[in-house]
């Protein structure tokens, strides 16, 4: 009898070992961190505003252009993500760009007089430096950033007639930047990103246009862009 209830003793120990042996312990699944230094490309499209008004005793004329384009460049990056899932950051970029109006007719705002001039304005480059605030949803982070925006435009006032140069000037406007995108980490260490962004690159005044006058352009843009980056 005691053999038996220790052969039973045995065999249910060896059931019981066996059924453990195949229970399988599942890891928690690591929640992603924004934490780290990044640097990615990106590209877009641009469309805005560049209002251009010059002064000359009682009398204004200029040009309303809508300047719209393609822009690409780089950017680069620091994140710090906080125990309740916020994510702080600071981010610069650098773009080319060809964001321009040509052809544009030059009036008189006073009688409504058009002239035979062509106003033509495009931006070659921009860039930026902002803040970022974000909150991490796993891999998913939707952000606000704003900053500061300076680029390069040029103006430049042509005679149809034969192409000759009335007046071309080129300047570096400063201003700030305000916007909203997402982003998400494809892999630990790209990052996927898609973002709009309102840029006002103030006013700048051309002095001695036509020889004698001065003229102030304004400029503000709209864009949307998309990025890759890869964090490390």
């Amino acid at each position: 009898m005691k053999s038996y209830i220790i052969a039973s003793a045995l065999l249910f120990a060896g059931i019981t070992g066996a059924q453990a042996a195949d229970v399988v312990v599942q890891e928690p699944v690591a929640v992603y961190n924004w934490s780290g230094i990044y640097v990615g490309a990106q590209a877009g499209y641009a469309w805005g505003d560049a209002p251009f008004r010059n002064r000359s005793g009682n009398y204004v004329e200029g040009a309303d252009y809508d300047p719209r384009g393609f822009l690409g460049g780089f950017y680069a990056g620091y994140s710090q993500q906080l125990s309740n899932n916020v994510v702080l950051g600071i981010e610069g970029d650098i773009n080319f760009a060809n964001i321009k109006r040509n052809g544009v007719d030059y009036v008189d705002f006073a009688d409504g007089y058009v002239y035979s001039d062509n106003a033509h304005a495009k931006m070659r480059w921009n860039g930026a430096v902002r803040a970022r605030v974000g909150y991490a949803m796993d891999r998913f982070m939707p952000y606000l950033a704003g900053g500061v925006s300076f680029g390069e435009l040029k103006f430049d006032l042509l005679d149809p007639s034969d192409g000759s140069t009335i007046f071309s000037e080129k300047a570096t406007m400063t201003g700030w930047n305000i916007g909203a995108g997402v982003d998400y980490a494809a892999t630990d260490n790209l990052i996927l990103r898609a973002e709009y962004r309102f840029s006002d690159f103030g006013s700048k005044t051309f002095h001695g246009l036509y020889g004698v006058d001065d003229g102030k352009i304004k400029l503000r843009t709209n864009d949307i862009r998309l990025g890759i980056a890869y964090k490390f």
